[in-house]
């Protein structure tokens, strides 16, 4: 679980709430079941009519690894590939055939088990950068889901608080009306802007962050099968990934 961005979640809505109190109005304000349906109901319509069902599928399945964070940690990485390289020189290739089973990342177990076929170290690479390329691509379109939701969420509040205001307009003979009016207009403009600036935008960029270090982590482990299939010495292949690590 990660403590920071639970953190940030509820210091999101701390914000708001806390905010509203100091200018002088209610928590109650914020509450306005028009504005809502018009924000997210009308963002969530505009995902489903740019985006293909599974990729919204994959998104929502992505939202955990906001606050659960697969762990990255490529020094850790590097030391398992030197002791594969270590493996295979003391036992050859087929030395490796346990390092599978344990595995549990379909993706080092298909490495491994290409290293263990005698594949070539060309082939290697251009199997296992398929799958990078692959993998990285449906990623990014799940975190462009909310990238694109926090787009779209503004532009929404303000057809919001435009229609909140057409409703005020109708109303001009009743002034004991126009200030709640006006202000329950501007309510969806408030939905709009924070479920962008402090949930969609931030979660889309964490998202692409986390993606970017997975792609690390693979790049060191395609470069390390391909070194152990072309025979290198074990600190040279060390010598060689410790280049990835900042």
């Amino acid at each position: 679980m990660d403590l920071v961005s639970i953190i940030g979640t509820i210091l999101a809505f701390v914000v708001i709430i806390v905010g509203t109190v100091l200018k002088g109005s209610t928590v109650g304000a914020l509450w306005n079941a028009a504005a809502f349906v018009i924000v997210f109901a009308g963002t969530a319509a505009a995902l489903l009519v740019q985006t293909q069902g599974k990729v919204l599928k994959h998104a929502f399945k992505m939202l955990s690894m906001v606050y659960r964070p697969p762990q990255h940690r490529p020094s850790d990485l590097i030391s398992r590939i030197v002791g594969w390289s270590e493996i295979s020189r003391r036992q050859g290739l087929l030395g490796l055939e346990p390092q599978i089973e344990a595995e549990v990342d379909p993706f080092v177990s298909k490495g491994l088990q290409l290293l263990v076929d005698g594949g070539e170290p060309e082939a290697i690479r251009s199997v296992l950068e398929v799958d990078l390329e692959t993998r990285e691509s449906i990623d990014l379109a799940g975190a462009k889901v909310y990238e694109m939701a926090g787009i779209y969420s503004p532009t929404l509040g303000i057809i919001g608080a435009v229609m909140g205001l057409m409703a005020v307009m109708q109303n001009l003979a009743d002034p004991s009306k126009l200030g709640h009016g006006i202000a329950a207009a501007f309510v969806a403009t408030i939905y709009g802007v924070a479920l962008a600036n402090l949930f969609m935008l931030p979660m889309a960029a964490r998202l692409k962050g986390l993606i970017h270090k997975q792609t690390q982590m693979r790049e060191i482990l395609i470069e390390g099968l391909v070194s152990i299939a072309q025979g290198d010495n074990p600190r040279q292949i060390e010598a060689r990934l410790q280049g990835y690590v900042a």
